[in-house]
């Protein structure tokens, strides 16, 4: 809350540390909400909107959706096509979030012509200073059409995170080299001033007002990524059973 201007959650929210997040986990997430007059002496950005934490589950599932089924093939949602794709083109115009982490991981593959049984390695990425990641995300609420009227687990708030194009190799910066060679895409993290256009709650008026505002995003990712610092860790991250904070130690 303190790095990314949200105000004290109104309601009771539980956040467990988690080294291994899956697709399918609830995670965190800030969104922002127009208010009311009476309430804006709460807000933090004033003129009406409210910045706020959520939990989500990780993979988003749309209104349209007959079951959860739908999110687990929805974890990332391509920025290239994501103002086109039936299950994410009403959020990007209206339910925009940020995804917060400490870090993510990535697995680099065997070097062409690496021996037989060679296997992925994975790294730990995360901001050099310490901070936390803020990835563009989009989010939606669903229906439960199996559930009474009033089961409180009726609603359920998912969320997704937006990729883009790693960098390309040639850039002359470290990390950005480091992230080329690693892996073809990126998850788009977002600097504070992007991360306010994007959060705006407005309702855009087109895909075409969507996509440039995806544009924004996908145009500094790279600068953003370039204060991250990599680590190769153990294997161990594999198997999502495994869970604690030796997970993100480099390896030695």
């Amino acid at each position: 809350m303190a790095q990314s201007g949200a105000v004290e959650p109104e309601e009771t929210i539980e956040l467990r540390a988690n080294w291994n997040v899956a697709p399918t986990t609830d995670v965190p997430v800030m969104l922002e909400r127009s208010q009311s007059a009476e309430d804006t002496h709460n807000a933090t950005k004033g003129d009406g909107e409210r910045r706020e934490v959520h939990v989500a589950r990780w993979g988003l599932v749309p209104p349209w959706a007959k079951d959860l089924s739908v999110g687990v093939r929805a974890f990332n949602a391509r920025s290239e096509t994501v103002t086109e794709k039936p299950t994410f083109r009403a959020a990007v115009k209206a339910r925009r979030c940020a995804v917060p982490a400490d870090g993510y991981y990535e697995w680099l593959k065997p070097a062409q012509g690496a021996p037989k049984g060679a296997r992925k390695r994975p790294f730990y990425i995360r901001p050099a200073d310490g901070s936390l990641i803020f990835f563009a995300g989009l989010y939606e609420w669903w229906k439960d059409p199996a559930a009474a009227e009033d089961d409180p687990q009726k609603w359920l708030l998912s969320c997704t995170i937006l990729t883009g194009p790693s960098p390309a190799a040639g850039s002359g910066d470290d990390t950005l080299e480091q992230l080329s060679g690693l892996h073809d895409r990126l998850p788009l993290p977002m600097n504070a001033e992007t991360m306010d256009a994007w959060l705006d709650p407005q309702k855009l008026g087109s895909p075409d007002e969507a996509a440039a505002l995806v544009d924004q995003v996908r145009a500094q990712a790279n600068q953003t990524a370039s204060a991250w610092t990599l680590d190769e860790v153990d294997p161990a991250v594999g198997n999502v059973r495994n869970n604690g904070p030796e997970l993100i130690e480099p390896l030695t």
